[in-house]
């Protein structure tokens, strides 16, 4: 979807650029060099993109749920995980990039959803990207958003990335997360509390074509998303008029539901032994609430999460 739209901005620019509007490009790159840092200093929200009514109905259509079981003091800052990426990461944009019940449930904080830096390369599409509140996932962009001195951020990170919409089939329940050891670093060094976050549904809205591990398929898709930083998940869902066949989600209940903080004390020097303490709890965690919840949204009782 957002490559979609990201082609459609840079075609315009293409138009832009080869017609007698050309000026408006070269102003816009001009600008483009002053603002290339704004995506890893907080981004540039606005409260009337977020609001759009769009919004309202994009959360309705399948629709989307976020569910608080703990507190979150505004007092900290905290670095939320969230699982796990499917193919459209609907549960992310649509409870942490638009007015929804967030604000509500969790007040005093602000959420920054961290997407690739390649993204806000992309010309007039990466100024809405940052009008919803999405920010660079680089260090830099991480470490801005959890350095605010009186708290009140919450950085959103997908942590499975890209590679694991490759494995976002119905029913699939397994995460790419043994390896990803970075975002417990940065919560460490900045002392941001540790929130595991489940989207159940984030897995059903798109069918994919088979690709299991050592497939001619999946061999393609992970050099493809080595070279371009970006997984091509081969779906299909429903159309406009029909169900059999099209591009458009299937209409699949998402549930978000926000664990309980994991109290992080600032370490600026954290120890190889120390983040693996801590990403072994985050872990137990995730599992535990999983575990808890999946009885609620149609998960048999015999499954469970699978770490890879």
């Amino acid at each position: 979807f957002l490559s979609l739209v990201a082609e459609f901005c840079y075609g315009f620019f293409v138009i832009l650029i080869l017609s007698n509007f050309w000026f408006l490009a070269v102003l816009y790159l001009l600008w483009l060099y002053i603002d290339w840092e704004t995506p890893c200093t907080g981004g540039r929200r606005s409260q009337w993109v977020r609001s759009w009514t769009l919004w309202k109905y994009f959360r309705e259509y399948f629709p989307i749920h976020l569910i608080k079981t703990s507190d979150l003091s505004p007092n900290h800052n905290y670095l939320l995980g969230f699982h796990p990426h499917g193919v459209l990461v609907a549960g992310a944009f649509g409870n942490f990039c638009t007015d929804s019940s967030f604000k509500n449930l969790f007040p005093g904080l602000i959420p920054y959803l961290h997407i690739m830096p390649i993204w806000f390369s992309c010309p007039f599409f990466r100024e809405y990207i940052m009008s919803a509140g999405m920010v660079s996932a680089s260090k830099e962009s991480v470490s801005y958003v959890l350095n605010n001195k009186g708290g009140g951020h919450a950085s959103v990170i997908v942590i499975g990335g890209a590679e694991e919409s490759l494995n976002a089939h119905p029913g699939s329940l397994t995460l790419n997360i043994l390896k990803r050891k970075g975002f417990i670093k940065m919560a460490l060094k900045h002392g941001a509390h540790l929130v595991p976050v489940f989207s159940f549904g984030e897995n059903e809205l798109f069918k994919q074509v088979a690709n299991p591990k050592g497939s001619w398929l999946r061999n393609v898709q992970e050099k493809l998303q080595k070279i371009m930083g970006f997984a091509l998940p081969l779906f299909h869902a429903r159309g406009v008029f029909q169900y059999s066949f099209g591009l458009i989600p299937y209409r699949q209940p998402i549930h978000t539901v926000v664990g309980s903080p994991i109290p992080v004390k600032q370490n600026l020097n954290p120890t190889t032994e120390e983040i693996e303490q801590l990403h072994a709890l985050y872990l137990q965690k995730l599992r535990k609430l999983f575990e808890e919840h999946k009885r609620n949204y149609g998960i048999p009782e015999h499954k469970s999460l699978i770490f890879e």
